[in-house]
């Protein structure tokens, strides 16, 4: 089933693309395991939650609204990992690192379509994206690579 929303305004940019903005959820700041929904087209495939920005809204609040929606979490936002462009969909996603502090246990895309979540691994994150949204191992792939750059914790 695919969830409709009659009242959604698609916003583009300058260049034409479609503005969006995801969250890769994460379990702790050692970031080790991510958060991923099923698709509502495809519901055997895992994807990472995100949306059409809205009118007036911030990219950042598009991002915990989608996976508040789709993933029934709520957490803590954290940096930007980057804007990731989509030519052959042509939308340009801005996706932020948000640690969940909260997991619904009934959330609005769980009732309506029977949305699932899951946590994973990087690793089985990457190769579950491989099979369905390769576009969005980049989020992931820039994930460890922000993580690697940061200085170390000193109380680590």
């Amino acid at each position: 089933m695919v969830k409709e929303k009659p009242n959604s305004i698609r916003i583009y940019d300058d260049e034409g693309f479609r503005r969006r903005a995801a969250c890769i959820c994460v379990r702790s700041d050692a970031e080790t395991e991510v958060l991923l929904v099923t698709s509502s087209r495809r519901p055997d495939n895992w994807i990472v939650p995100g949306g059409g920005v809205e009118p007036e809204e911030e990219p950042s609040v598009t991002a915990m609204r989608e996976v508040l929606e789709e993933a029934g979490v709520i957490g803590k936002l954290g940096r930007c990992l980057g804007v990731f462009e989509n030519r052959e969909h042509k939308h340009r996603t801005e996706v932020y690192v948000m640690t969940v502090t909260q997991e619904l246990a009934e959330w609005e895309d769980s009732r309506l379509m029977g949305r699932k979540r899951q946590w994973f691994s990087i690793d089985d994150a990457l190769a579950q994206l491989a099979l369905h949204k390769p576009i969005q191992r980049h989020y992931l792939q820039q994930l460890k690579r922000s993580k690697q750059t940061k200085p170390d914790d000193p109380g680590s």
